[in-house]
């Protein structure tokens, strides 16, 4: 049976036969390897240093935009180029409004393509390796990242698992200074098998990817990846409004993130508990230099535990990466 046999398709309510999904049912029929996707808008900024560290990491990277203003895509192309990489490249646009987490998301029909989940179906069937791993357009691989996941490729060759991994936000206030949050719980499922039992699917604020119950689990250790989250922007425009956080164990690291983000803006970073202030040498941006010399540096677990935290302050949730039942089934 040819790679045509292979795949689902679905077809969206607006009736786009151009933005239907084409899904692969079975991963071991696909090329060994892992790809990585990108749903992006507006994230020029940041893939000058995103991109570098997963060209040496995974064997291709698909950006998919979502109607950018800033140049992203020529971006993409250009630090692709810079890094000998362009052939691993794949740069797509998705030209419709997709609902945003919160209300408009659960007024969205499911097989619409203003639907999050349906979004991400169709960003992820441009993968044509067995396995896929989602990323965002602000979060970076540290050094011992780039290692760990380029470990990953031959380690599943020949297993069926999803693989999680903590992330954790570096709040940029300047080239010199950035603010690392050690209190913040937040490990999500990043690596999956491209076959049918793993398409998106919708949730109560946004999409979940479902896992079957006989995939195995791995989990990685603290300290591959940082998510940058710069003081001078507006990192909440994807949600309704903040009245959304908080309305599940998904929801609740939202809460944190915009205590945190609001205090430090207005200068009050004495005020919030599990906050390191980094400064970077001279010379050095404070991104490359937390990612390839204070974070692989710095002692383990990263994540201050909950033990030693004045009235154990827990933020954040591991809900969504350690086999909650919401995402697996038979």
């Amino acid at each position: 049976m040819g790679q045509r046999d292979n795949l689902r398709v679905l077809h969206n309510l607006e009736g786009r036969s151009d933005f239907d999904v084409a899904w692969p049912r079975d991963h071991r029929r696909l090329e060994p390897g892992l790809t990585s996707v990108l749903r992006v808008k507006n994230e020029a900024r940041s893939l000058p240093w995103v991109l570098p560290p997963l060209f040496r990491a995974v064997q291709q990277v698909v950006i998919v935009d979502n109607q950018s203003d800033d140049g992203t895509p020529e971006v993409a192309r250009s630090v692709a180029a810079a890094c000998g990489a362009a052939d691993r490249l794949t740069v797509t646009e998705y030209p419709f409004d997709v609902s945003r987490c919160g209300a408009e998301h659960l007024g969205t029909p499911e097989m619409s393509v203003h639907n999050l989940a349906y979004f991400y179906n169709w960003s992820f069937s441009h993968v044509h390796t067995a396995y896929s791993m989602k990323w965002d357009g602000d979060m970076v691989l540290t050094a011992e990242g780039v290692d760990t996941i380029a470990d990953l490729a031959w380690q599943l060759e020949n297993v069926e698992a999803v693989v999680s991994m903590p992330r954790h936000p570096l709040f940029v206030e300047s080239d010199q200074v950035a603010y690392l949050d050690v209190y913040m719980i937040n490990v999500e499922d990043y690596v999956f098998p491209m076959g049918d039992d793993y398409r998106h699917h919708k949730a109560y604020e946004w999409e979940i990817r479902m896992v079957p119950r006989h995939a195995r689990r791995m989990r990685l250790p603290q300290g591959l990846c940082v998510e940058l989250k710069y003081l001078d922007s507006d990192e909440f425009d994807h949600w309704v409004s903040p009245e959304a956080f908080g309305t599940s164990s998904r929801t609740m690291r939202k809460l944190r993130e915009w205590d945190v983000f609001h205090a430090l803006r207005e200068g009050r970073a004495d005020e919030v508990e599990g906050i390191v202030r980094i400064v970077a040498p001279e010379g050095v941006h404070v991104i490359d230099h937390v990612t390839s010399t204070w974070l692989p540096r710095h002692e383990r677990p990263i994540v201050v535990p909950l033990e030693e935290r004045p009235d154990n302050a827990e933020y954040g949730s591991e809900d969504d990466a350690v086999g909650d039942e919401d995402n697996s089934r038979s």
